[in-house]
């Protein structure tokens, strides 16, 4: 099937046409909720928000609700399309925000091009929203619109065509000039195209420290310049330059930076040719670039390029923007998305880009590495920690330049944007701020330190503050691995075979084990083990935890931390957990690990250590004993092994909620 086929099969498939729905957020099961949620109850709060307006972003969805508002008159590249045609990518917005930020959106979309019929709408209606959005309206009534619209509301309101792109792009900007080791103040920069995005990102670059002097714009009728009638207008005169250059070309060498947001191909390799040393190329028109990305590698491959595509690097793809930018204003009821909180959207992104990227993304992405880097200058739109960069940054502007009406914890606001991304955030995140809290920092020892893995995960405990990382290995491969990871190392690196504790070690570990057939001479040969030799560091109070496992097999980790730590005190036997997060609800399976042929007195003291380490991950155990059978339905011994083994966990422990024996879907 081809693409268009394929996105017409995707927009009318499931039985629901489009991409959008309306869910309720309360119960509506009863008479009673339907006398809460309508008639008489919801008299309740018509009042108190009569009373008092700002009572709304209390009792209604108004403080977490987006108007995604078009006109059709400047949809994608495809132009002016109306408003009906603009509704399929105004559903795809409202997808965006609510997939990436958790907001809600209605999409408006206005059947008028007058501009000031446009603004007495959105005016109309601004009261059910916490913030308005516009979208794929043209140049320059997207300006004119946007403007009145600010002034007249209360609400933020941005247009993202001008400003997501700004954004973002000046993100790549930041990073690409630190790379190439270039004053901001100090570049050339070269616009081709002069629309809404065009502009802004100008006015973007400038409040980043751009001056504009150095700036030069060319449209459709070639460089701006001072004396020009030919498509002017009040906004391109104010970046007119005093030049005789006339076209692109013109005004190409030189420069240091080309920011394009005008036509595929306009860009041709000889001006490229023609740009300062360590040129940044932005080419950001779609789905064809001003110059295709291989094509101006090949031309300068000193170059630092970003393009709008994502089968490319450095992908300036504003859905980095729109969403956090309205989570951190929509979270501290700001009046306004005002020029710090966009800056503060810049820069955190910009800072983001340079820290190590998780697996998650790589995975996403099908990429082995990534790191900063000038195929790295923007983080990866899939990257799910801009949530908890950027919403609290803006947030945190929006506080600092008084538009924000409500004051918040930054901390404590970024567990809460956690809690936004699902589930399993909401559990790591409870582990990592239990492990935060401990004051005096437990000792981390991997067993597998070479791995980059490892390396990297060492490299955010330290930086989250979690733990102290003690990384096993050769610690002349450990560095040399971390620099081509580009991360820094501030584990400890211990070398199993040289290290000062190994003698006592031997000898420790061989009165461990010396009734179990270990010779002395195999106690030294065991601790060449990092298993063994890490699991000893934790016997010898030189560590407080020992891990391992990503390439090791299961037997080959537990073994040797049974020998050397056996059972805590009260417990007969270990069990191995598996933690599975599916949409929103957390199971725990245990023992599909360690334990082979359970009697029914181990299922249940397996499944009561289970429920405990449920507790400490901050959930309510419920426990099923899961079997074939379902409530005696089936008579086997096994069965009948798992139905006593319930029982005797009842008797164990009387509040503990559980039940079996039942099947897996019971």
């Amino acid at each position: 099937m081809d693409l268009r086929n394929e996105a017409l099969e995707y927009h009318r498939q499931g039985g629901k046409p489009g991409k959008i729905s309306i869910q309720p957020t309360k119960p509506l099961e009863s008479q009673r909720d339907l006398a809460l949620a309508y008639s008489p109850g919801v008299a309740e709060p018509v009042l108190e928000i009569d009373k008092d307006p700002a009572k709304a972003f209390e009792y209604t969805s108004r403080g977490n609700l987006v108007g995604v508002v078009s006109n059709g008159t400047a949809i994608l590249g495809l132009g002016n399309r109306g408003a009906l045609a603009s509704k399929p990518v105004m559903e795809g917005k409202a997808v965006l925000f609510k997939k990436f930020a958790d907001i809600d959106v209605f999409d408006i979309e206005v059947d008028s091009q007058d501009p000031e019929e446009v603004i007495r709408v959105v005016r109309a209606i601004a009261p059910t929203f916490g913030g308005i959005n516009l979208e794929d309206i043209k140049a320059p009534e997207c300006f004119y619109i946007e403007q009145q619209l600010k002034e007249m509301l209360d609400i933020p309101v941005f247009h993202d065509d001008q400003h997501g792109t700004a954004i973002i792009t000046a993100a790549g900007l930041l990073n690409a000039l630190e790379l190439v080791e270039k004053e901001i103040a100090d570049i050339k920069l070269v616009v081709s195209g002069a629309g809404a995005a065009g502009l802004s990102c100008v006015r973007m670059a400038m409040m980043m420290g751009v001056r504009k002097e150095n700036i030069t714009l060319s449209d459709y009728y070639g460089v701006v310049y001072r004396g020009r009638t030919e498509g002017m207008n009040p906004f391109l005169e104010e970046f007119a330059q005093d030049t005789l250059a006339r076209t692109l070309d013109d005004i190409i060498g030189g420069a240091d930076v080309f920011y394009g947001l005008s036509v595929g191909g306009i860009l041709k390799p000889e001006m490229v040719q023609k740009m300062a040393k360590d040129p940044i190329i932005f080419a950001m028109a779609n789905p064809t670039p001003e110059i295709d990305y291989d094509l101006a590698k090949q031309v300068r491959p000193d170059a630092i390029v970003a393009t709008g595509r994502s089968d490319f690097p450095n992908q300036v793809n504003n859905v980095l923007g729109f969403p956090f930018i309205f989570r951190g204003a929509l979270d501290v009821n700001a009046s306004a998305i005002n020029d710090e909180m966009k800056m503060a959207a810049a820069r955190s992104l910009a800072s983001l880009a340079k820290e190590d990227v998780p697996d998650s993304v790589l995975k996403a992405y099908g990429l082995e590495a990534l790191k900063f880097g000038r195929e790295y200058i923007i983080p990866k739109p899939l990257d799910t920690r801009v949530l908890l960069w950027e919403a609290p940054a803006v947030a945190e502007a929006a506080m600092r330049s008084g538009v924000a009406r409500r004051m918040i914890d930054l901390e404590k606001y970024r567990e809460q944007l956690a809690l936004r991304q699902g589930k399993g955030q909401q559990v790591r995140h409870y582990i990592l701020n239990q492990a935060k809290a401990i004051a005096k920092k437990k000792r981390l020892v991997f067993a597998e330190g070479e791995e980059d893995k490892i390396i990297r995960a060492a490299e955010q405990i330290h930086m989250e503050g979690i733990g102290k990382p003690i990384l096993l290995g050769r610690p002349e491969v450990i560095r040399e691995r971390a620099e081509n990871l580009g991360v820094s190392c501030h584990a400890d690196l211990i070398d199993p075979r040289t290290d000062d504790q190994l003698e006592v070690y031997i000898q420790e570990f061989y009165a461990l084990r010396q009734r179990k057939g270990v010779t002395p001479g195999l106690a030294r040969k065991h601790l060449r083990d990092p298993n063994i030799f890490g699991s000893m560091m934790v016997k010898m109070g030189d560590a407080d935890a020992f891990i391992s496992g990503l390439t090791y097999e299961y037997p080959e980790v537990i073994r040797p931390a049974l020998q050397i730590h056996h059972t805590a005190e009260g417990n007969r036997i270990a069990a191995g957990v598996y933690i599975m997060i599916v949409k929103e609800r957390v199971y725990l399976f245990t023992d599909a690990t360690v334990n082979i042929d359970p009697s029914a007195e181990d299922l249940a003291e397996i499944a009561s250590l289970a429920a405990t380490f449920a507790q400490k991950l901050g959930l309510t155990p419920r426990v099923a004993m899961l079997s074939f059978s379902n409530f005696g339905s089936t008579k086997h011994p096994l069965s009948v092994r798992v139905r006593r083994a319930a029982e005797k966990l009842k008797a164990l422990d009387a509040d503990l909620i559980v039940d079996g024996e039942m099947q897996a879907d019971t």
